[in-house]
């Protein structure tokens, strides 16, 4: 299983903006030039995160993104899920209609399991616990964080 550069975008612009929760509203620009992303792809990726009303744009000056709630009550299986859809490595386990074998497929009972270990794992995290990874993870490089929950 591999998940898509959207996700992997969508992750770090959200850790992003975890980080400046409660302060102003980051730019596009800001949040892509800080990860190294192109401006017109971190548009694509957040739009289905407005969608699935996990961020909330201002327009204007002073406009740009926030999170819709506390970083805390973000799951990052949300995220993943508003950008990548659903989480199962084969479709027969989404829908089991689509297939003759269903009943009698161990492998479909195999798929079944590591999509609920995965989504468990996304589930258990959120964008606060994310950021404090990071945090941990640039400390031990020997470099400063630069945000602050």
């Amino acid at each position: 299983m591999q998940f898509s550069t959207k996700v992997r975008y969508a992750l770090r612009a959200m850790m992003e903006l975890a980080a400046d929760h409660g302060k102003d509203p980051v730019h596009l620009k800001e949040i892509a030039r800080r990860q190294g992303i192109s401006d017109k792809y971190l548009e694509q990726v957040m739009a289905p995160l407005r969608t699935q009303g996990l961020v909330y744009t201002r327009k204007g000056s002073r406009g740009g993104y926030t999170l819709s709630r506390p970083p805390e009550e973000i799951s990052l299986f949300e995220v993943v899920q508003a950008v990548e859809g659903s989480l199962a490595p084969v479709s027969c386990v989404d829908h089991a209609d689509l297939c003759e074998r269903v009943n009698v497929c161990a492998t479909r009972d195999l798929w079944e399991r590591i999509k609920e270990l995965v989504s468990g794992e996304l589930k258990s995290m959120n964008l606060a616990d994310l950021v404090q990874e990071q945090e941990k993870k640039l400390l031990q490089a020997g470099e400063t964080p630069s945000w602050q929950i």
